[in-house]
Parts: C-alpha cells; sequence; structure tokens
C-alpha cells in the first residue's frame, strides 16, 4: 500500500472530517491476514466480559495482534532506477552471495542486502522495483533464527524474480524464522507491480533478501534501520552497465 500525494486543488476538510483524516493517518490500517488474528481475542474478551482476567487477557491479545498486522501507508521515493528496502527492519548483511539455488540462475555472486525483521516490526512486504514478476517458488526448509547468515540457504522461503522496464532483474526472497512458520505471497508470475506495492506478508519475525544485478553499487550499511517501500537500498543504472 503505497500513500499517493494529495490531488493539487482537493478542497481541505474540516471539522469531524478533519479529525477523522488525522486519526487514520495516525493509526495504520490491519493487514487483511491479521483479521482473523485480531476477531479471535476480541471474540473472548465479549465471551468472557464477566470475568475481568478474561476480558484484559482477550483485549490485549487483539492490541498486540493488531499491533503485529498494521500496514502503515508509505509513499516511494520519485527517483529513477532506485530499489527501496522490501521491509521494515535492521540491516543484517550485505555481501555478495549466489542467487537462492532453486532458480538455477548459476553460482556466481551477486550483491545482496539482508533485512532482519523483530516481531516489534511491521512484517508486510513490499515490491523494491516496479517490474514484471517472472518467477514465484517457494521452498521448504529449516526454521533457525533469521538473523543468522545460514538462514538464506537453509530456511523456508519464497522467492520472487521481477524483471524492471530497463531489463535488469531484481530478486527478492521472503525467509522464514524461528518463530516464523507461514509465509504469504500475493504476488503471481505476469503481475505487473508497482515499487512500493505490498505483496506479501511473514509472520511472527523473519529475514527478507534482495538480490541485485551484478555491479551495482548498494548505498545501505549492516546495522542501519530501513522502512520498507521508502528507503533507498540501490539506484540501478543502465541495463548494460549493470552487466544484464
Amino acid at each position: 500500500m503505497a500513500r499517493r500525494p494529495t490531488p493539487p486543488g482537493t478542497p481541505e476538510r474540516t471539522g469531524v472530517g478533519h479529525v477523522a483524516d488525522l486519526v487514520r493517518h495516525a493509526i495504520p490500517p490491519l493487514h487483511p491476514a491479521g483479521l482473523p488474528f485480531v476477531a479471535a481475542p476480541l471474540a473472548v474478551a465479549v465471551l468472557g466480559g464477566k470475568r475481568k482476567w478474561v476480558r484484559r487477557a482477550g483485549l490485549l491479545a487483539a492490541g498486540a495482534c493488531a499491533t503485529f498486522f498494521r500496514h502503515p501507508n508509505r509513499v516511494p521515493p520519485n527517483r529513477a532506477g532506485a530499489v527501496v528496502a522490501p521491509a521494515d527492519g535492521e540491516i543484517a548483511l550485505v555481501d555478495f552471495a549466489a542467487p537462492p539455488a532453486e532458480l538455477g540462475l548459476g553460482d556466481q555472486p551477486v550483491p545482496r542486502v539482508s533485512v532482519f525483521l523483530s516481531v516489534l516490526d511491521v512484517h508486510v512486504q513490499r515490491t523494491p522495483v516496479s517490474g514484471v514478476v517472472r518467477t514465484v517458488l517457494h521452498q521448504a526448509g529449516q526454521f533457525r533464527s533469521a538473523d543468522l547468515p545460514e538462514a538464506s540457504a537453509v530456511n523456508e522461503r519464497n522467492t520472487m524474480v521481477l524483471d524492471t522496464p530497463a531489463g535488469q532483474q531484481i530478486i527478492v526472497v521472503q525467509i522464514a524464522g524461528l518463530l516464523a512458520r507461514r509465509i504469504v505471497c500475493d504476488a503471481q508470475v505476469g503481475d505487473v507491480l508497482t515499487i512500493g506495492d505490498t505483496y506479501g506478508l511473514i509472520r511472527f519475525g523473519s529475514r527478507v533478501d534482495t538480490y541485485f544485478p551484478a555491479g551495482t553499487e548498494l548505498l545501505v550499511e549492516p546495522g542501519q534501520r530501513t522502512v520498507g517501500g521508502e528507503t533507498v537500498l540501490a539506484v540501478l543504472g543502465s541495463a548494460s552497465a549493470n552487466g544484464s
């Protein structure tokens, strides 16, 4: 979900409408995948309303789930060739690595950025570049802690390959973690996605890797915090300049 600027000439809302807009912008909406997780504890709170501890536990659980499944609006940068972070979190690795083996793209190392998501981070994933979905591939695996370097190779994951309009290829991988046992990817082969679009979700702690064309200069360092859909990880040059 990428928020677009308000068109010029749009009249300003006043009174109750203005207050409603402020509340809506301050409180992030809920990702649809989180609705059952919020509704269930709310139902417990209602049904067990006569018992204070049941009501409080249900409301607390509902609030925690609503926070986890929050889906804030983001505005992608208007910068040619920009590749944005696919997720909120902390950059765990900036290195070179071969693309996931299941893609069959060879073992030549290419630039890679890994973003680690704690349980407190926003857990929706956003499209790092505009392009056409070439591949979506799920790979079964282990559930080691997502902050370990080997998680990229051994953990359960879902890989999406994007072809940009300039002919470059970006690979983004959703990786399950120690607590994350469910990867959601709504993108399908042939979809045309726009930079910053929400395309997936990982539940309860995870990692997202982005692989870039050879020769791409990365603009981030380990330890930096990323804002999904907004933080620029790299700027792609022409397809020929990146060896594509």
